[in-house]
């Protein structure tokens, strides 16, 4: 499968399990991401996501979208997304 890298994550809050995605491509629910680190690799189907702090089904490039996840990720870690 094909993967394109669409951002980077630069926060992580622990407490909520949720991270913070600078997306550097468009990102909609329902996409498969995987993210890359030095400390672990995953893969993430979205669920929902959100921008400043309301829901939304898709975000841009530039946008800083959070996304909760099952495992840590950290700040650094790369996000790409799976196609097909």
């Amino acid at each position: 499968m094909a993967e394109e890298q669409i951002g980077t994550v630069e926060h992580f809050f622990g407490n909520i399990s949720v991270g913070m995605i600078r997306l550097t491509a468009p990102l909609k629910v329902g996409d498969k991401i995987r993210i890359k680190g030095k400390a672990a690799e995953l893969v993430h189907d979205v669920s929902s996501m959100q921008i400043d702090r309301v829901p939304a089904q898709e975000a841009k490039a530039g946008d800083l979208a959070s996304i909760k996840f099952g495992q840590k990720v950290r700040p650094g870690d790369t996000v790409h997304k799976i196609a097909g």
